[in-house]
C-alpha cells in the first residue's frame, strides 16, 4: 500500500529553520519529522512512499539518495580509491520524490502524483509535518468498513497553554495544564483514500482542505477516524521544541518502533 505525504510548503510559521532546510527534514532527535512519520506507517507495514516536494525539495532528493551513506559505517581505501560501507542500517522503504512545484496547493500536489495511483487502488495521505501514536491498521479497518471514498482522521488540537477553573465568587478552584483544544475537533491529516478522489481535484490552485473534502463530506463520502491518542502538529518553534523534548526522554508517544 502507498503513502503520499505533501512535503512542499515554504513552512513559514518556523522559518527560524525553514530558511534552510524543508520543514519536513527539520530534525526531531537528530531525524527529520518525515523519517518520524514514515517509521510510524512503517511500522504498519506501508513502505511505498510518495513525497511531494516542493521547496527545496532537491534536499530531500539528496536526504534519501545519501541515507544508506548516512546510516552506515564508511570503509575508504584511498589508494585503491574505493568506498564501501558496512553496518548498515535499512529500512525496507521504497521512495519516490517527486517534484509537485514550489506554489502548488495541497489538492494539486496529489493530483500531480495521481498517475502514480492506478485506479481503484486505495492509498493512505498526511502531512509532512504532524506525527501521532495513530493505529494505522484500525484506521484502515474504519475507512474499509465505511465504504466510502475517503477517511479523515479526526483529532482535539493540544492545548496551547494552561486553563483556570473559577467558581461564580471568582476563587480558583482548579488549574489544568494545557487540555485539550475546547472540545472541538479538527482535521488531523492521516487520511485514507480510494483513487477516486482524485478526480474530485482540479488543478494546482485546489486546495485539498478546501473542495475536494467539503465536496466528499456533502456527498456523504468522507468517513471520519476519531483519534483520542496524542497528535501534534510542528508547525512552530516552540512545537518543535516539545517533540524534541519528548524524543530526549524517552518518552515519544509516536514512537511505535
Amino acid at each position: 500500500m502507498k503513502a503520499i505525504i505533501l512535503a512542499g510548503g515554504l513552512g513559514t510559521r518556523i522559518s527560524e529553520e525553514s530558511h534552510l532546510k524543508p520543514k519536513p527534514l527539520i530534525e526531531i532527535g537528530g531525524r527529520p519529522i518525515l523519517w518520524h512519520i514514515m517509521k510510524i506507517y512503517s511500522a504498519y507495514d506501508v513502505n511505498d512512499f510518495i513525497i511531494c516536494a516542493g521547496y527545496k525539495g532537491y534536499l530531500i532528493k539528496e536526504y534519501f539518495f545519501n541515507y544508506v551513506l548516512h546510516n552506515s559505517d564508511v570503509l575508504v581505501d584511498v589508494a585503491k580509491r574505493s568506498v564501501t560501507t558496512e553496518n548498515t542500517v535499512a529500512e525496507p522503504w521504497f521512495v519516490r520524490v517527486t517534484d509537485t512545484g514550489l506554489h502548488t496547493m495541497t489538492g494539486g500536489r496529489i493530483k500531480r502524483v495521481g498517475e502514480h495511483i492506478d485506479d481503484g487502488e486505495r492509498f493512505c495521505l498526511t502531512y509532512g509535518d504532524g506525527v501521532a501514536d495513530i493505529d494505522v491498521g484500525a484506521l484502515l479497518e474504519s475507512h474499509v468498513a465505511s465504504g466510502r471514498l475517503c477517511t479523515m482522521t479526526v483529532v482535539s488540537p493540544p492545548g496551547r497553554f494552561g486553563s483556570v477553573d473559577t467558581d461564580a465568587s471568582g476563587r480558583i478552584i482548579g488549574v489544568r495544564e494545557k487540555p485539550d483544544g475546547g472540545g472541538g475537533r479538527i482535521n488531523g491529516g492521516f487520511f485514507v483514500c480510494e483513487s477516486a478522489v482524485m478526480d474530485y481535484i482540479e488543478d494546482d490552485d485546489t486546495v485539498w482542505e478546501q473542495g475536494p473534502l467539503s465536496r466528499l463530506a456533502m456527498e456523504g463520502q468522507l468517513n471520519g477516524y476519531y483519534h483520542d491518542g496524542y497528535w501534534q502538529p510542528m508547525d512552530t518553534l516552540r512545537e518543535k521544541n516539545v517533540l524534541e523534548n519528548l524524543w530526549a526522554s524517552n518518552s515519544a508517544p509516536w514512537k511505535m518502533w
